[in-house]
């Protein structure tokens, strides 16, 4: 399955009051690494409507300010209408956090639509 790897610093507009990141920063890199591995495959003019269906982080360790972080994002399952991301943002052997998150390919309308063949086969080689 496509793997995209995605290199960052924590920006002072990741953080919280309490100058750890704020929840979301985590959703954004991932979200940044996906459309990455999308721009990789060539795919971003196929690339369609593609709301969350489901989102879900575990956080291990904390980043904080200027901290450097690598962000690992892999296709976990292609279905019929939707794709499940795995990923993992790390700082040097340190595991930070963990998620995943689904999205499901949809019509002008919001219903749900079959992936594109060429999508399918480059996710899942």
């Amino acid at each position: 399955m496509a793997e995209q790897v995605e290199r960052g610093r924590v920006a002072w507009v990741d953080t919280d009051a309490g100058g750890r990141i704020h929840f979301t920063a985590a959703f954004r890199w991932a979200e940044a690494a996906e459309t990455a591995l999308m721009r990789r495959l060539g795919m971003l003019e196929e690339w369609g409507d593609y709301p969350r269906r489901q989102v879900e982080a575990e956080y291990t360790r904390v980043l904080v300010f200027e901290d450097e972080f690598e962000t690992r994002l892999w296709v976990e399952r292609v279905g019929r209408t939707s794709i499940t991301y795995g990923w993992e943002i790390s700082r040097g052997s340190e595991l930070c956090v963990k998620g995943s998150h689904t999205v499901v390919r949809v019509d002008r309308w919001g219903h749900p639509e079959r992936l594109p063949d060429g999508l399918r086969a480059q996710l899942s080689a």
